[in-house]
């Protein structure tokens, strides 16, 4: 199996934490790039879009490497829903997604900056809310102050309870980085990510 450098394209400390659990070493760097969506733009082609992107920018600075970008969106109904940024936002944000579905669209990208491949995915993961009444929410956002999550919650916390299920193939999609299809994307650049872990194939 060959050895590569691994470069995970991203600040996100949750993301950083997800790709951990892998068990690979691994550095981050944080890419400037314009996410502006493009006219007419699917929240699935926008994500993907960005997660290569991420990649291809962190790739100026790593020329023999594999390089995962990542980014996501939650869409609403037909809107797509951002950080709230205040508490009266999140307000707003989780009135409007009781008794409803939120849909999160996560883009995945590794990038194989020595030959120039790319493998690229748009993953959905759809949580499902309970109806919640003002009080909830208010108690709710008063304790874990989600204020720099997109939907106004956090999934891995009390947020839990804001739910009915969750519809997906794997829960880290929701958090920012899809495990299952990331290994699989490894694997097919020969990076058998269960043998590696233990013997620093990726460096």
């Amino acid at each position: 199996m060959t050895k590569h450098h691994l470069i995970l394209a991203s600040s996100s400390p949750y993301r950083q934490q997800l790709l951990e659990k892998l068990g690979l070493p691994f550095e981050t760097v944080s890419p400037d790039i314009d996410e502006s969506a493009q006219p007419g733009e699917t929240p699935e082609a926008l994500v993907a879009r960005l997660a290569e992107l991420k990649a291809k920018a962190a790739a100026n600075g790593y020329p023999d490497a594999l390089i995962v970008g990542s980014d996501q969106v939650a869409v609403l109904g037909n809107n797509i829903i951002g950080k709230p940024g205040s508490h009266e936002n999140a307000v707003r944000q989780l009135q409007a997604a009781s008794g409803k579905k939120i849909i999160f669209y996560t883009g995945l990208c590794l990038l194989n900056s020595r030959t120039g491949k790319t493998q690229t995915e748009a993953i959905p993961y759809t949580v499902v809310f309970r109806r919640l009444s003002n009080q909830q929410i208010e108690n709710y956002l008063r304790k874990e102050r989600p204020y720099s999550c997109a939907g106004s919650f956090k999934s891995e916390g009390l947020g839990i309870t804001l739910f009915k299920r969750f519809e997906g193939e794997d829960p880290n999609t929701l958090i920012g980085l899809p495990l299952i299809r990331l290994v699989s994307m490894l694997e097919r650049e020969g990076v058998n990510v269960i043998y590696s872990a233990s013997s620093q194939q990726v460096e």
